[in-house]
């Protein structure tokens, strides 16, 4: 079907999505949605014929463990709940650790980049087929931006996306803001990219802003769309015209005719690199329109990869692939989050950006998910998460992790200020229930001793 060109939905900015003309889909991010009922503001706007899909960040598809059922089953849930055409999930681990390295288990709260290599492309392939059996409607994957890239890797993205399509046929969500980031960040050229992989596999793309600090792109979504990825936005509608283009946004929302002129500078973008009518599009990357099908017409093959693939049976490659993949994953997630050594061969600068950029997010998230302790703490609640977060990785989701973090200031004594303190411990005991989530006696002195200082 074709989407046309669409908006990501988030609460913040329901009404002004409600109210902006030529809208034809937006995009959900599904772990935000209730698994029974909708927010009013979609229901409204698929009784006005709006498509919504869903679009998921916590599978971790391409981590060594194969996904989890549970979270297959909301993902499921939540398009049957939407009556959408497809789900979309990204092409990234978010999680590592646990049984497969017999180590405890690390949460990344962020998208990480898998090596492009045959071991994880085979740990990869198989967690798709896996979710693809699971969702009631087609899967697309979409490329992440990235600070850091692994060492020693095998294949370009573009024949990496191009393999994974020949084996498993699932669809493309290609990021072009991802793609021009890097480029910045990593040297990757876009175009080369875009000639490499099956275009005719994409089943919408996604465009969004950023910002460049000390020569390091960041892709917030909380930036206008710059004129370079429109730039690339148009190197690949002059290759294909893809069913559906979407604008993403998740902070610092501007007002709505700032929007509006976003979607049509994409609009714009995409007429002008149109190839006219009856025009040789370049060699390898044919322009044409494509609809999303339930079933992927076959990519094409790798032509001359820089090294072969390994010769051994799926199974016993899935094995031991896995557990090469956990290892390395491992390694790299407890280097960022926990203050392990870098792993061999990584640039310890670059991890460095890559671990602050994953504590920052750390603490925005848990300030939305709990926006009471930035009140409480006033303006010492990020240096506080920030140094809770330098050696405590995520062992849960962010409200876990807002949790951890109010009862670490309170052990420790904290804050300082007297009204504070109060309104801390209460707030933590009223979310953490009847029971303390651990190291409970020295908590709960902690909060006796602050109600006596009343």
């Amino acid at each position: 079907m074709e989407l046309g060109i669409g908006i990501g939905w988030r609460p913040e900015i329901a009404h002004e999505v409600e109210a902006l003309a030529g809208i034809d889909w937006v995009e959900a991010v599904a772990e935000n949605l209730c698994a029974d009922h909708l927010p009013d503001s979609l229901v409204r706007l698929r009784e006005r014929g709006v498509t919504v899909v869903p679009h998921g960040v916590a599978l971790g598809l391409g981590g060594a463990d194969r996904p989890d059922p549970g979270r297959l089953a909301a993902l499921a849930a939540r398009a049957e709940l939407l009556g959408a055409p497809l789900v979309t999930e990204h092409i990234a681990f978010v999680r590592a650790g646990g049984p497969l390295t017999a180590s405890p288990g690390l949460e990344a709260g962020h998208l990480l980049p898998v090596p492009r290599t045959w071991d994880a492309l085979d740990v990869l392939c198989e967690n798709v087929r896996i979710a693809q059996d699971s969702l009631p409607v087609p899967l697309a994957l979409e490329n992440i931006a990235a600070l850091i890239t692994w060492p020693d890797e095998e294949l370009t993205e573009g024949q990496f996306l191009a393999e994974l399509v020949e084996r498993t046929g699932v669809r493309l969500l290609i990021d072009v803001a991802n793609l021009h980031t890097n480029h910045v960040n990593l040297g990757q050229d876009p175009a080369k990219a875009l000639d490499e992989l099956p275009v005719e596999a994409i089943a919408y793309v996604h465009v969004a802003g950023g910002v460049e600090k000390n020569g390091v792109w960041h892709d917030t979504h909380a930036h206008p769309v710059t004129a370079p990825v429109l730039e690339v936005l148009a190197e690949l509608r002059s290759r294909v015209d893809p069913p559906g283009v979407l604008l993403e946004r998740d902070d610092a929302f501007p007002p709505a005719r700032e929007l509006a002129g976003e979607l049509d500078a994409i609009r714009a973008t995409l007429r002008k690199a149109a190839p006219p009518a009856g025009s040789q599009a370049p060699v390898g990357s044919p322009a044409r329109t494509v609809a999303v099908p339930a079933a992927p017409a076959p990519a094409p093959s790798i032509s001359a990869p820089p090294a072969p693939a390994p010769s051994v049976s799926a199974s016993s490659v899935s094995d031991a692939a896995r557990d090469r993949t956990a290892v390395a994953q491992t390694a790299l997630l407890s280097a960022l989050v926990a203050g392990t050594p870098a792993p061999a061969d990584f640039d310890p600068a670059r991890l460095r950006v890559q671990s602050r950029s994953l504590a920052a997010k750390r603490a925005d998230v848990v300030a939305k998910v709990a926006p009471e302790l930035p009140e409480i703490l006033g303006d010492g609640y990020r240096a506080a998460f920030l140094a809770y977060a330098g050696g405590r990785p995520m062992s849960g989701g962010y409200r876990r992790d807002a949790l951890d973090f109010a009862e670490h200031v309170l052990i420790a004594g904290g804050p300082a200020d007297p009204v504070a303190r109060r309104e801390l411990t209460y707030w933590w005991r009223d979310r953490s229930g009847s029971r303390p989530p651990g190291r409970a006696t020295r908590l709960i002195r902690a909060a006796r001793a602050a109600l006596v200082g009343r």
